[in-house]
């Protein structure tokens, strides 16, 4: 599999950003530009990731597509297009978004979230959105999530058969399958589900942990990889299975010293187990 995480040196050009990326040893990386970034800009990064062997693995579209507040599901709808398009001209493997929020904020839990009507909203506007922007060699893929579809192995199959479009794929992020202490004491089984159910259509994954507390009622903490109890072994034993190239993305840690621990905790692990990590 291909490590990657956000970078924190100067990358305002391709020549800068590789050597970001082969100081820290990654192979995967998120999008370097922004979707405002002219063609011949993107098709300089393009180029660089090419040359230098380097996967981007994902374009952010983090917005509610389908809230009920009608501004902020416009400046999703906008968001999804302009990163599914940003992702086919840059050449990356996804361009991913959670579902939303049927209230405020985006990302957030709401009682109208995991219903039939919104699962068909999903539906409709993903079908809207592969259609709008007409990808040719990337997909739109949805993060999986604790409070909003898709919320569980099934519930993502369930969506990539609904909505049945060549260009919508799969993104997995582990530790947000993670809802309940049955699920926190079972995450190699359930990883070991979602790649049996979805392994071949997955573009890329995020790497984080989950600890469970002792405050009541019920107190899930994302923590950095390898202080919590995900089950990485599982995790990378099943992702190598995929292939040498599919992405693992480490995120949402505050400074570059956590990342470059988490990664190394990684690299480790899979030492560890025997699988490779280019």
């Amino acid at each position: 599999m291909r490590l990657g995480a956000p970078l924190f040196e100067d990358c305002s050009t391709p020549e800068k950003w590789i050597a970001a990326l082969r100081k820290k040893g990654y192979s995967a990386a998120f999008c370097p530009v922004g979707s405002e970034a002219a063609d011949d800009v993107v098709a300089a990064y393009e180029q660089a990731a090419r040359e230098n062997d380097i996967v981007v693995a994902e374009v952010g579209a983090w917005s509610s597509p389908i809230c009920r507040d009608a501004p902020t599901a416009e400046d999703g709808r906008k968001r999804c297009v302009e990163g599914l398009r940003l992702a086919d001209r840059i050449g990356a493997n996804c361009c991913v978004n959670v579902s939303g929020s049927r209230g405020l904020p985006w990302y957030g839990h709401d009682p109208e979230n995991l219903t039939p009507a919104t699962f068909d909203l999903i539906v409709e506007f993903v079908q809207w959105l592969i259609e709008e922007v007409k990808p040719t060699r990337t997909c739109f893929t949805l993060e999986t999530m604790e409070w909003m579809y898709p919320d569980s192995p099934d519930s993502y199959a369930q969506l990539v058969k609904a909505i049945d479009r060549e260009h919508f794929a799969v993104h997995f992020d582990p530790t947000n399958l993670v809802c309940s202490p049955q699920l926190y004491y079972r995450t190699g089984e359930l990883i070991t589900e979602f790649v049996a159910k979805l392994g071949p259509q997955i573009k890329s994954c995020h790497a984080k942990d989950i600890s469970l507390s002792e405050k009541l009622t019920v107190h899930l903490d994302e923590v950095l990889p390898g202080t919590g109890n995900l089950d990485y072994a599982t995790l990378l034993r099943q992702l190598e299975t995929l292939g040498p190239d599919v992405p693992l993305l480490i995120e949402h840690l505050s400074s570059e010293e956590q990342f470059d621990q988490a990664a190394a905790f990684i690299r480790g692990k899979a030492e560890e187990v025997g699988t490779e990590v280019v």
